[in-house]
């Protein structure tokens, strides 16, 4: 069975793509976007496979 690991990072609107692409080098892949605590900010979940 496939094991994951999972991290939760805030995303600053003005640099989306590069904190993205900082953790897609790290293997990890994008699984979900959502609006932040406060209403204004967003948050992504991502995952990757546990070595």
């Amino acid at each position: 069975m496939t094991k994951w690991e999972y991290a939760t990072v805030p995303l600053i609107v003005h640099a989306t793509k590069q904190i993205l692409d900082n953790w897609g080098v790290d293997g990890w892949e994008l699984v979900q976007v959502v609006t932040g605590p406060d209403g204004n900010s967003l948050v992504a979940y991502l995952k990757r496979e546990k070595a």
